[in-house]
C-alpha cells in the first residue's frame, strides 16, 4: 500500500462498511468485493477504512494479506478491528492482538466494554480488570508502532446506568495513548439531544479526543452523529448507504454531505464531493442491493419534483425547492410528469428532454391535458420518460410516429399432458409497404411477442438487433374487478449504450406489454436516427 496524499487529521471520516456494514442481512462480501469497495471509498476520500477482524475469520485475514499487495490507497488509512485482550491475560501474549499486528494495518480499532453490566455478565470479569484490559491492550499496540482507536461499546447505555464507570473507561483509554475514543450507541436507541449532552459532558471530564458510532434503530443515526459533532466529536464512523446490522448505521453520504455543505467543514479532498452519487451507486451494485431511490443527496429521486406548484417555482429559481444544487454531490434535478403536473412541469420536462415548449403555450397545454387523461386511465410517466417523449412528439406533430402498421398479434400458451410446454406468438404487420408475418417462441407470452416483433422488423430496421429488454415490471391497478383489473407494464430497454423506459396499460398483461413494447421499439428507432415511415 502506498500513501500519496492524506486529508487533514483534525477531523476523521471513518468508514466501516467492510466490517459493520457487511453485517447487514442480505450482504455477503467476497474478498474481491471488499477490495473493490475499499478502492471506491478511497477514491471518495474517506480518511479511514475499517477492513474487518483479521484472525477472527479466514476471509478478513485474507483481505488484509491481499490488501498489503493489491491496495494502493491514496487518501485512506487501512484499519484492522479487534478486541481488548482477554481477562486475566497479558496483551503481549494475546493471540488475537498478535493477529492485528500481523495484519500490517497501520491503525487498530479495539472494541472495549463501557457498560458495567456487560463487563460483569458478558466478559465475566471485574470492573477494575476491564480497565486494565483497556490500558494493557492500548499500550501494547502502541509499542508495536500502531495508532489505536478505542470503540466504547454500549457507551450511552452504560453512561445512563453508571456514568462514573463509563467515563472511567474513556479516561483510561485516553491516558494509555488511544488517539480517539469512540462513543458507541450500539443499540441505536439514542436521540440527538441526549447524544449532544453526554458527549459534551465526557469531553469536559476527560479531555479525550472523541468519536461517535451511531446505529439507526430510532432513525436518528445521522442526526445523532451530527449532534455529537456539535458537542465536540471530531471522528465520525459511518457506512456507505447506511448498511449495517438490524436497520443499519449512520449513512456516510448524508453525514459527509452535511459536514461539507452545511457545516462548511472540509472533510474530503477537493473535488471528491461531486463523486458522491456515483460512489454510492457503485457500492450498491457491488453488494448486490438496489440503490435507494429516496436516499438523501444521492438518491435518484433526491432532486425529483412532481407537484405543479414546485415546478412553477423551480422554473423561476431551482433553489426555491432544492436545499442545494444537486451537481455539488454528482446528482441531477429531474422533473416528474404526472396528473399533478402543470404547464411549468411540462415545460421543464420538455427542456430536460431537449424540447423548448416555452414559446408554444398551446402545445404545452395539450400535453398537460393528455398526460392527465392518460394517467386517469392508469398510465404513469414518472418512470417512463421514453413514453412521455413519444407523447410529446405526437402532440407536436399531430399524429403518432410509426415504423409499421399492425394488422394483428396473438399468443398461445401450451399445456401438454406432462405439463407446460411453451409460448408462441404470431405478429402480422405492414412496414414500408410490405406485409410481414413472423412467429416467435419464448419462455413467456411477452418474450414470445418480443421475439416475433423482432423477427418481423429486423430485416427492415437493422438497429433492432442491438435492442434488449433489461427490466420488466407488472402492476395490477386498483379496482373492483379481481383478475379483470387493469394492468400496467413498465419496460426498460437498452441499445447497449443508453437505457429507456416505456409504459403500457390494458385490460390484460399481454396487451399492456404489447403497448409498452411498441413504445420501446419506436423510441429506440428514433434514437437510432431513423424516420417514421407510416
Amino acid at each position: 500500500m502506498t500513501e500519496v496524499t492524506r486529508t487533514d487529521d483534525s477531523f476523521h471520516v471513518f468508514d466501516t462498511t467492510l466490517r459493520d456494514g457487511a453485517q447487514r442481512e442480505g450482504i455477503n462480501l467476497t474478498v474481491a468485493d471488499k477490495l473493490a469497495i475499499a478502492r471506491h471509498l478511497d477514491e471518495f476520500g474517506v480518511g479511514f477504512i475499517e477492513g474487518g477482524w483479521p484472525g477472527a475469520n479466514p476471509r478478513d485475514t485474507e483481505f488484509f494479506a491481499r490488501a498489503a499487495v493489491e491496495l494502493e490507497l491514496e487518501h485512506a488509512r487501512l484499519v484492522a478491528f479487534g478486541a481488548t485482550r482477554r481477562a486475566g491475560g497479558k496483551a503481549s501474549e494475546d493471540p488475537q492482538l498478535a493477529a492485528l499486528v500481523t495484519s500490517g494495518a497501520p491503525v487498530i480499532t479495539l472494541v472495549a466494554k463501557a457498560h458495567d453490566r456487560h463487563v460483569e455478565l458478558a466478559l465475566r470479569t471485574t470492573l477494575d480488570e476491564n480497565l486494565e484490559m483497556v490500558r494493557d491492550s492500548v499500550e501494547f499496540l502502541h509499542s508495536q508502532g500502531r495508532r489505536v482507536f478505542i470503540d466504547c461499546e454500549h457507551f450511552f447505555d452504560g453512561y445512563r446506568a453508571n456514568p462514573e464507570y463509563a467515563v472511567s473507561v474513556v479516561r483510561t483509554a485516553h491516558e494509555a495513548g488511544a488517539d480517539v475514543v469512540v462513543l458507541c450507541d450500539t443499540n441505536g436507541g439514542m436521540l440527538p439531544g441526549g447524544v449532544r449532552e453526554i458527549v459534551a459532558d465526557v469531553l469536559a471530564r476527560t479531555g479525550a479526543r472523541l468519536g461517535i458510532h451511531a446505529q439507526d434503530d430510532t432513525g436518528c443515526a445521522v442526526a445523532n452523529t451530527l449532534a455529537a459533532v456539535d458537542a465536540g466529536a471530531t471522528h465520525v464512523q459511518c457506512t456507505a448507504n447506511g448498511y449495517g446490522e438490524r436497520v443499519g448505521n449512520a449513512n456516510l453520504f448524508p453525514v459527509v454531505g452535511a459536514l461539507e455543505i452545511k457545516y462548511d467543514r472540509r472533510v474530503l479532498p477537493a473535488g471528491r464531493l461531486a463523486e458522491m452519487t456515483r460512489i454510492s451507486h457503485a457500492i450498491a451494485e457491488l453488494v448486490n442491493l438496489t440503490p435507494s431511490t429516496h436516499q438523501p443527496y444521492v438518491g435518484f429521486s433526491a432532486f425529483a419534483h412532481k407537484a405543479g406548484l414546485h415546478a412553477s417555482a423551480i422554473k423561476v429559481d431551482p433553489d426555491l425547492y432544492q436545499h442545494i444544487d444537486p451537481e455539488r454531490v454528482g446528482n441531477t434535478m429531474r422533473m416528474l410528469v404526472s396528473d399533478m403536473a402543470g404547464r411549468a412541469s411540462v415545460e421543464l420536462k420538455g427542456k430536460e428532454l431537449g424540447y423548448d415548449l416555452s414559446s408554444d403555450r398551446d402545445l404545452a397545454g395539450r400535453v398537460v391535458a393528455k398526460v392527465k387523461e392518460q394517467e386517469n386511465l392508469g398510465y404513469t410517466y414518472e418512470s417512463a420518460d421514453a413514453s412521455f417523449e413519444l407523447l410529446l412528439r405526437d402532440e407536436a406533430r399531430g399524429s403518432r410516429d410509426r415504423f409499421y402498421t399492425l394488422e394483428s398479434w396473438r399468443t398461445i400458451s401450451e399445456q401438454g399432458p406432462k405439463g407446460f410446454t411453451g409460448n408462441e406468438a404470431t405478429v402480422k404487420l405492414w412496414a414500408k409497404g410490405e406485409r410481414r408475418i413472423a412467429t416467435g417462441e419464448g419462455n413467456g407470452p411477452v418474450n414470445a411477442l418480443d421475439q416475433a416483433l423482432r423477427a418481423a422488423l429486423e430485416g427492415i430496421y437493422p438497429p433492432l438487433a442491438t435492442f434488449e429488454l433489461v427490466d420488466y415490471k407488472v402492476r395490477i391497478l386498483e379496482g373492483q374487478h379481481g383478475t379483470g383489473s387493469k394492468t400496467r407494464v413498465l419496460i426498460e430497454s437498452t441499445d447497449g449504450s443508453v437505457t429507456w423506459s416505456t409504459v403500457g396499460v390494458a385490460d390484460n398483461v399481454v396487451a399492456a406489454s404489447w403497448l409498452a413494447l411498441e413504445d420501446a421499439y419506436t423510441y429506440g428507432l428514433i434514437r437510432a436516427g431513423l424516420e417514421p415511415t407510416e
